[in-house]
C-alpha cells in the first residue's frame, strides 16, 4: 500500500463489515487480530449503528502459534461463548488479513463447526484480503445474503417493498431511507418489508421474497436483487430519488413496475410543498448564476450514484452549472464520472476558489472548505441522531438547497 495524505479506498473486508453491522438477531464473529475492529466499531457508532441495534462484533484474536500452525481453536470457543451469551440466529464469520494469506479455509471451517452448533447458522462471508475494494465487498455481502438466508414464501396479504443498498458507508443512510419509506407509504400506501441492511434483521430477510418489489438504491444491490427475482420473481427498480423532478419520476417509475399508478394527490403536495419552500433560494442562486457566471459551478465527488444524482438536480432542476465531477470507486468510472485518485483530486480540492465543493467532509475540512458540503465518507461528524435531513427525495431537495444558498450566503 503507497503513502496516503488521507484515508485510502477502503478494502473489500471493510466493506463486506460495515454491510452487515446493522443486521439484528446476528453476531459478526473476526478471526484475526483485534484492533482493526475495534476502531470500526468506535466509528461504527459514531455513524448511529450503537450497542443492540446490529450485530454485535467479536474479534477471536490470534497469535503466533494459531498463524504457523492453522490452529483455529479460538475461532470455535468464541463461537460457543457468542451462543450462549448472545443467542443469535446467525453468526457471520470473516478472517481478518492474516487467515487470508496464510490460506485459512474459511468456508470448511464453518462447514466442520456447524455440526457442533446446529440451531445456529454459520455463515462465512469475507474477503480478509485487500484483493477487492469497498464497494465490490459491500456487493459481495449483500449478493451472499440474498443467497443464502431469504426462505420460500408466499407474497404478503398487503404489498410490501424492500429496499436495496441502505448501508453504512453511505452518508446519511439512516436518513435517506427513513425518505424513501416516507415517499412509499405516501404514494402507494405500502410498507417495508426490510431496509436492507442498515435497518434489519435476520427474520426480516428471510422474508424478503414476500415482497412486492425492490428498490435498489444503490449500484452494488444489483445482484442481490437479480438473485431475488430469479428465485422469487420480484421485480426491481434501480435508482435514487434526488430533486424534486427527479423524485416524481423515480416514484412514477416505481408504480409502473407495480401496474399501481402513485397517488397523485400525495405527489402534488409534496412536490409544490418543496417548490414554494425553495422558491426565494432559486430566485438568489438564479440571480448569482446570471450576474457570476463563475460563481454557480458545483465541483463533486463521491459514491458514483450520489455524485450523480446531486449533480442532476443542482444543474438541472436548480441553476447551477456542472463543473469537475468524480467517483471514489474505479470498478463505476465512466465518461461523465471518471475515478479521481487521491493525487487526482487533491489539487482540485486544494485549488478550489469559486463556486461550490461537495466531497467528504475530512477533505473539506483539510482545505478550509464548508464542511456542511459533505456528501460522502470519509465524514467529521457524529451522526447518532437517525432523523437528520436526507439528500434524497423532496425534503433532501429542499435540504440540498438549504445547504447551497447557505455557502452562497457564507461566501457573499
Amino acid at each position: 500500500m503507497g503513502l496516503h495524505r488521507f484515508k485510502p479506498m477502503p478494502s473489500g473486508r471493510m466493506g463486506i463489515f460495515w454491510t452487515l453491522a446493522g443486521i439484528k438477531e446476528a453476531a459478526i464473529i473476526e478471526f484475526g487480530c483485534m484492533g482493526h475492529n475495534l476502531y470500526s466499531g468506535a466509528d461504527l457508532r459514531r455513524a448511529g449503528i450503537y450497542e443492540g441495534y446490529g450485530a454485535p462484533l467479536y474479534t477471536t484474536y490470534i497469535d503466533e502459534t494459531d498463524i504457523s500452525l492453522g490452529d483455529t481453536a479460538r475461532l470455535e470457543a468464541t463461537i460457543r461463548q457468542v451462543i450462549e451469551n448472545d443467542h443469535p440466529k446467525v453468526i457471520f464469520l470473516q478472517p481478518s488479513a492474516v487467515p487470508e494469506v496464510i490460506g485459512t479455509d474459511m468456508v470448511a471451517v464453518a462447514n466442520e463447526l456447524q455440526f457442533e452448533f446446529p440451531d445456529v447458522r454459520l455463515l462465512p462471508i469475507g474477503h480478509g484480503s485487500f484483493a477487492i475494494s469497498q464497494h465490490r465487498g459491500v456487493q459481495e455481502a449483500m449478493l451472499a445474503l440474498a443467497k443464502a438466508l431469504p426462505i420460500n414464501v408466499d407474497k404478503s396479504p398487503l404489498p410490501t417493498y424492500n429496499i436495496i443498498g441502505s448501508c453504512p458507508d453511505l452518508l446519511r443512510y439512516h436518513a435517506d431511507a427513513s425518505e424513501v419509506t416516507r415517499l412509499m407509504e405516501g404514494a402507494f400506501g405500502m410498507q417495508a418489508g426490510s431496509v436492507f441492511t442498515s435497518a434489519t434483521s435476520i427474520s426480516e430477510i428471510q422474508q424478503m421474497g414476500s415482497a412486492h418489489i425492490n428498490l435498489v438504491v444503490r449500484r452494488e444491490g444489483i445482484p442481490a436483487a437479480e438473485v431475488l427475482k430469479e428465485r422469487f420473481g420480484t421485480p426491481f427498480v434501480v435508482g435514487r430519488p434526488y430533486g424534486i423532478t427527479g423524485t416524481s419520476d423515480w416514484l412514477d417509475a416505481v408504480g409502473s413496475v407495480l401496474g399501481n399508478e402513485p397517488d397523485r394527490a400525495f405527489l402534488s403536495t409534496e412536490r409544490d410543498l418543496a417548490l414554494a419552500q425553495i422558491d426565494y433560494a432559486f430566485d438568489s442562486l438564479e440571480s448569482n448564476a446570471w450576474s457570476y457566471p463563475d460563481e454557480a459551478i458545483l465541483t463533486i465527488g463521491g459514491h458514483a450514484d450520489v455524485v450523480r444524482g446531486v449533480l442532476a438536480f443542482a444543474t438541472q432542476e436548480l441553476p447551477l452549472k456542472p463543473g469537475l465531477a468524480w467517483c471514489d470507486c474505479p470498478e463505476m468510472a465512466d465518461d461523465e464520472i471518471p475515478y479521481f485518485s487521491e493525487e487526482q483530486w487533491i489539487p482540485v480540492v486544494q485549488g478550489h476558489e469559486k463556486g461550490y465543493l461537495m466531497f467528504s467532509g475530512e477533505a473539506l475540512l483539510w482545505a478550509g472548505k464548508n464542511t456542511q458540503l459533505a456528501i460522502t465518507n470519509p465524514d467529521i461528524a457524529w451522526r447518532i441522531h437517525p432523523f437528520e435531513p436526507p439528500f434524497v427525495g423532496y425534503r433532501g431537495a429542499v435540504h440540498l438547497t438549504n445547504l447551497l444558498i447557505n455557502e452562497y450566503t457564507l461566501t457573499h
